[in-house]
């Protein structure tokens, strides 16, 4: 993995991250595919509206189908038929997330499967062999997110595990793929809960064992809003300049204004398809709620600035006729849209980063003013 990057003379980063599956322009978006799918949609979809990666969770692959299966047929990219970058989630967030079904010791964690409820254990070295099965191309060390709120002890110890578990990743790593191989990229990925000491006590701790990337993690799970952005902007210097910065779990699009100018590269979040399930749809004029009984004989496009096929091609009316009458095309012209939306949004903010126009892309999204689109073809 290579990565290029630069600042342009507003200081806002934007590169190239070069993998052996294809190239990611940054700051880049990656779409949630936590089952070896992006709910609702095809890859075929997914690299006509610009997807350059994908996200992936080791947890979920793990428990169903078995990362066995995966590498039976061929790998993670035969498996989904998706043959760009994929990144893969540890699993530690899953853990937080299922907190009550999980006793996290120094080894690893023993968690009690959510689908049929079997015991399993999952440590660093296991984390690191599920990846290399899967064929990701981008592999997350395994981690312990520190929940909010944390006493500082308690975030302590998570931190002091969480950096002695990236270090026997980053050893599993080397011994899975040998010196003179190509191997995927690992990222590390930086804890410490809400305590600036402990962020930069765990971006130095990786720093000394050394990854491709590195993350920040245990961010956007319950803190007040004003205290992420302080947090945000607290550890994104404290990363290397020359590796990629991955926010992990951000996606509400003021949060990656901010995050972007803090200095972060990588985004990922289930916001635009999970809200597209639920009928809330991104426009350029705010967020829209598809089932409103105003729209019922709405004749005209979604977003009329919008170039996607959804856009292009259906009326808000027949799109709330859709979502109230659970329709499955409904769920796919809602995901389709959002996730046009999403990527569209992330190619403008990176032709305002090399035009040195940022500030004014950001004033502009601040205001409500509509960003054009590019139009894509049919």
């Amino acid at each position: 993995m290579r990565f290029e990057v630069g600042k342009n003379p507003e200081g806002i980063r934007s590169g190239l991250l070069q993998t052996r599956r294809g190239n990611i322009n940054t700051p880049a978006f990656m779409p949630v595919g936590t089952n070896a799918t992006v709910k609702a949609m095809s890859p075929d979809e997914l690299r006509e509206i610009g997807a350059e990666i994908i996200l992936s969770n080791t947890y979920h692959l793990y428990l169903r189908p078995g990362h066995e299966t995966v590498k039976n047929l061929g790998g993670l990219h035969r498996f989904m038929n998706w043959q760009g970058p994929i990144l893969t989630d540890s699993g530690g967030f899953q853990v937080y997330s299922l907190s009550a079904l999980s006793d996290i010791t120094e080894d690893g964690v023993h968690f009690r499967s959510h689908i049929d409820g079997s015991m399993h254990f999952l440590n660093p070295e296991r984390a690191v062999e599920i990846q290399a099965a899967l064929g990701s191309d981008i592999f997350m060390a395994f981690d312990e997110c520190t929940p909010y709120p944390a006493t500082y002890e308690y975030a302590l110890n998570s931190l002091r595990r969480t950096t002695a578990w990236a270090k026997r990743c980053k050893e599993a790593h080397a011994k899975i793929y040998p010196e003179d191989a190509i191997p995927p990229a690992i990222f590390g990925i930086v804890q410490g809960g809400f305590h600036k000491d402990l962020r930069r006590q765990g971006a130095e701790g990786l720093m000394e064992t050394g990854f491709d990337g590195y993350a920040a993690g245990g961010l956007s799970v319950g803190e007040p809003k004003g205290l992420m952005y302080e947090m945000i902007n607290h550890t994104a210097p404290l990363l290397p300049e020359d590796r990629p910065r991955y926010l992990m779990g951000i996606g509400d699009l003021e949060d990656v204004i901010v995050s972007v100018e803090a200095g972060f590269d990588m985004f990922d979040c289930v916001m635009p398809t999970r809200n597209a399930r639920n009928g809330t749809l991104f426009t350029s004029k705010g967020r829209v709620s598809i089932k409103r009984t105003e729209f019922k004989d709405d004749p005209g496009p979604l977003d009329p600035d919008c170039g996607c096929y959804t856009c292009r091609n259906y009326s808000r009316g027949y799109l709330r006729h859709l979502f109230l009458s659970r329709e499955i095309l409904s769920m796919r012209l809602n995901t389709m849209h959002n996730l046009y939306f999403y990527l569209e949004f992330f190619r403008q903010m990176r032709r305002s980063i090399k035009d040195g126009r940022f500030g004014g892309f950001k004033a502009r999204w601040a205001e409500g003013i509509n960003i054009p689109h590019t139009r894509l073809k049919s």
